[in-house]
Formats: structure tokens, C-alpha cells, sequence
């Protein structure tokens, strides 16, 4: 197993841990659980950055670098629901769009294409791990509602965007 894909597991194995440490809620527990989400979110920029530059790109890695992502943002998403700070119907937002996407991907792949990640959806999930930072931090009403509108506007404009950009996929005369 290369160094891209431990990072990847490692991400994957900080999820339960990070979720203990919120759950828990012990003495600054907060500031644990953001140290790491924090350490979680950098190993995606850098197994990401070692995979390309050392040509250690793998199946697994491209199968389990973006699953690790969406558990690990899904993990925290889902505990500021449980805490009243996220709405449930934005998060359902938020998932539509990542099955939509994924399912995007699959019927390119069954057509000999591969969808690369694009730019949108780069900056969907930095701002969303951003945003995931700072509410993890602060507990304030208007910074949540900021930051539940900034992750519904740049998931809603990726999706978007990888369905336009890719309209050719699908076969829309045989829906």
C-alpha cells in the first residue's frame, strides 16, 4: 500500500475518533474534535498532491479518496444536524447532490469516460471543510446560517456545473 492511499485510511479512521471527541464533550472538547477534522481534511489535499506527483495514482485511491471525503463531511454535517445547527432538508441537499454526481461518474465510466473533478467542486468541498472549521468553533446563529448558505450555493452550482459540462452522458432522448 502506497503513502497516497494510508492517508486516505487514516482520514477514514480519524472519522470515529473525531465523532467520539464530539460526542463526548469533555473540557474543550471542541478544540480536540476541529484539531482533527483539521488533520482529516489536510490528509485529502496531501495524499491527493503525493498520488499525482509520485505517480502513486490507484484504483483504491480513486475509489476511496472521494468516499473518504464525503464520510468524513458527512460525519460532521450530520452531528450539527443532531445539535439543531444544519438543517436536515440542506443536508438532503447536500447528499442528492453527491449520489447525482456519483451516479454521473458511473454511467461515464460504463461509457469508457472518466469525469474528472472539477474546479467547483474543489471549491465546494474546501469551503464546505472551511465552514465545518469554523462552526466547530464558534456556536453562532448568523455565522451557521452563513455558512449552511455558502455550502448550499457552492454544492448546488457544482452539481450543476458537472451536469451541464457533461449532458452528453446521458441519453436524455431514452429517459
Amino acid at each position: 500500500m502506497n503513502t497516497a492511499n494510508k492517508l486516505t485510511l487514516l482520514r477514514v479512521l480519524l472519522i470515529p475518533v473525531f465523532l467520539v471527541v464530539l460526542y463526548l464533550q469533555f473540557p474543550f472538547h471542541m478544540y480536540y474534535a476541529l484539531a482533527i477534522f483539521i488533520l482529516a481534511s489536510v490528509t485529502d489535499f496531501v495524499d491527493g498532491y503525493i498520488a499525482r506527483h509520485y505517480n502513486q495514482i490507484t484504483d483504491f485511491g480513486k475509489f476511496m479518496d472521494p468516499l473518504a471525503d464525503k464520510m468524513l463531511v458527512m460525519a460532521a454535517l450530520l452531528w450539527f444536524v443532531e445539535m439543531n445547527r444544519f438543517p436536515a432538508w440542506a443536508l438532503l441537499i447536500v447528499v442528492v447532490r453527491e449520489f447525482a454526481v456519483t451516479g454521473l461518474r458511473l454511467i461515464a465510466v460504463e461509457r469508457g469516460r472518466v469525469i474528472a473533478a472539477a474546479w467547483s467542486g474543489k471549491i465546494k468541498t474546501a469551503s464546505t471543510m472551511v465552514c465545518i472549521c469554523f462552526m466547530l468553533v464558534f456556536h453562532n446563529l448568523t455565522l451557521d446560517v452563513v455558512c449552511v448558505a455558502l455550502i448550499l450555493a457552492t454544492t448546488i452550482y457544482s452539481g450543476i456545473e458537472y451536469f451541464v459540462k457533461n449532458k452528453d452522458v446521458i441519453d436524455w432522448s431514452k429517459l
